[in-house]
């Protein structure tokens, strides 16, 4: 998300995209010294412990970099003037819902990985810094390590997928992601104190593409917006039970998020996560 926040971002001002090796999340003085030295408008924050299965044996680390630095991003952007854009994550909850989970529900995090984004979360609210946090789901794009990359070689490498059918989110890419904070930020950007013009939109949205589907199903999109042709075989992709494939951390059953304060607040609207995919499809060889 980073990358594709840097170029999108660019035309509203100067962008400083900050890398692990510049600034350490898991170094909060280190965190602290740069932002004081940099002195920016606006952060955006769009580094995260992301290993859900890892964060099970590194819980420590994955607060520290989910749950403290978000707090000590945002009490340096008070101490400076300067607004906060966080990214938070729909395993916050606890997947028994059997509805769109709005931002008022009660959180529930049921791994690590979510205690320590609920932190953040919690850290952030808890500042005097004007602030928008974006709650999303299933994030993947056609850098880094994600679900779509993964699927993409295992269907070159393999006769059969079995990936899970019983849970239940939306797909959204990274590049959706950093349009709406684009379209955030543009709202905002032409004056003199971003920090005060986002105040009275301060608060916790939740955005994710349109549509719910399961890991399944997403597999199947991916595989079938593959070019087959040639002497590659397409896949067969099966459906199985969370109970088939065991990991360290678990995952909510049902984790899709109700976008409609967000889209009603800012006049925007989330892409079907189906045409994402296949935007972000066409730019992966």
């Amino acid at each position: 998300m980073g990358g594709a926040l840097s170029s999108l971002l660019m035309p509203l001002g100067e962008v400083i995209a900050a890398d692990r090796q510049s600034i350490d999340l898991s170094n909060l003085n280190d965190l602290r010294d740069s932002i004081r030295a940099i002195a920016p408008d606006l952060i955006v924050n769009a580094a995260a412990y992301t290993a859900v299965d890892q964060a099970e044996s590194e819980p420590e680390l994955a607060m520290t970099v989910n749950g403290l630095a978000p707090g000590a991003i945002t009490a340096e952007a008070a101490t400076l003037g300067a607004a906060v854009i966080h990214y938070s994550t729909d395993y916050v909850f606890d997947g028994t819902s059997d509805r769109p989970y709005v931002e008022a529900d009660e959180t529930y995090p049921i791994n690590e990985y979510g205690k320590s984004k609920l932190a953040g979360e919690q850290a952030i609210q808890a500042s005097d810094a004007a602030h928008i946090i974006l709650r999303t789901s299933w994030v993947y794009g056609a850098l880094g390590k994600n679900f779509l990359l993964t699927v993409m070689r295992l269907a070159k490498e393999r006769h059969e997928l079995r990936i899970v059918s019983d849970q239940l989110g939306c797909p959204t890419s990274a590049i959706s992601i950093a349009k709406a904070t684009r379209n955030l930020i543009a709202e905002f950007a032409e004056s003199e104190n971003i920090a005060a013009a986002m105040a009275p939109y301060a608060g916790l949205y939740h955005f994710s593409s349109a549509g719910v589907a399961s890991w399944y199903e997403f597999a199947c999109a991916i595989v079938e917006g593959m070019d087959w042709s040639g002497d590659r075989a397409q896949p067969t992709v099966t459906p199985i039970p969370t109970e088939a494939y065991p990991t360290p951390a678990k995952r909510p059953k049902y984790s899709v998020l109700s976008k409609s304060k967000f889209c009603e607040t800012f006049a925007l609207t989330v892409p079907d996560w189906r045409e994402s995919l296949a935007e972000v499809m066409s730019h992966v060889a």
